[in-house]
């Protein structure tokens, strides 16, 4: 059975996570998903990555504890090296990538999320956070770095030694999650969110080079971020949708734009 299944369609790539009960992930899983972002990036057709847990009630649980209790040390830090350049590959790949949670996001499953541009989330199911400490380990799948570099030293501190898990509304209210869908059809709620991206109503490659420019940008000091904003900016100005979206601008009509 596949751990991680990939669909594409109307240029959105959908990424399901599938180990039930809870989609805890495993080496194997994370080697699907590495490949699926592999297949999405690569693919010039798909312009915006959904990651999905199956089912309704995880997106993740994180990594599969009784996994972690039976292997050597030596596996366990390959296994999170490993699980560490998924998630920066998921990171810079230049697509939107949107994480829908629906249900509990939790440990390394939030810490999947948080590679995540923009997340979407179920009213009124499941918990998000890093509880690691409860075990007496540390988030290790990127949660210490992206969760301080999304909330600020003091408050992504406080909730990983608490362990504190929040609820879909309070996640919402510090800015961990984008959206809040309510009513009976979340995944077409996601469906639709993630069109709005994709040509020939959104300029894709700007969409892409925005997230580039974002995400590599915070890593480095202001004149290195300004250079590298002038450089994708100097390849769009070179880009079709570039003179397609100034030419309708100049002549008062909707762009139509090609991802390219």
């Amino acid at each position: 059975m596949a751990l991680c299944t990939y669909e594409a369609a109307a240029g959105v790539a959908t990424l399901t996570l599938s180990n039930p009960p809870a989609n805890a992930y495993s080496y194997e899983m994370m080697q699907e998903l590495d490949a699926a972002i592999l297949r999405a990036r690569m693919d010039e057709a798909v312009h915006v990555l959904v990651l999905r847990g199956a089912g309704d009630k995880f997106f993740c649980a994180g990594a599969d504890i009784a996994m972690l209790g039976r292997v050597t040390p030596a596996f366990k830090y390959n296994f999170c090296l490993h699980a560490n350049e998924t998630l920066c590959r998921l990171e810079q790949t230049p697509k939107l990538v949107i994480a829908a949670i629906s249900g509990h996001c939790v440990g390394g499953g939030f810490e999947v999320a948080l590679a995540a541009d923009l997340r979407l989330a179920r009213a009124g199911t499941g918990k998000l956070g890093l509880p690691e400490v409860a075990l007496g380990v540390l988030p290790g799948t990127g949660g210490t770095q992206r969760l301080a570099r999304a909330l600020g030293r003091a408050r992504a501190t406080e909730l990983m030694v608490t362990g504190r898990t929040l609820d879909v509304e309070a996640a919402r209210a510090l800015g961990l999650v984008n959206e809040v869908f309510s009513g009976d059809d979340f995944w077409g709620q996601v469906a639709a969110y993630a069109q709005q991206f994709v040509p020939p109503g959104k300029a894709a490659k700007a969409v892409g080079l925005i997230k580039r420019a974002v995400v590599s940008g915070l890593e480095v000091e202001l004149g290195a971020g300004l250079a590298l904003e002038r450089e994708l900016q100097q390849q769009l100005f070179a880009s079709a949708d570039a003179v397609e979206g100034i030419a309708a601008y100049n002549e008062k009509r909707k762009a139509e734009f090609s991802g390219k």
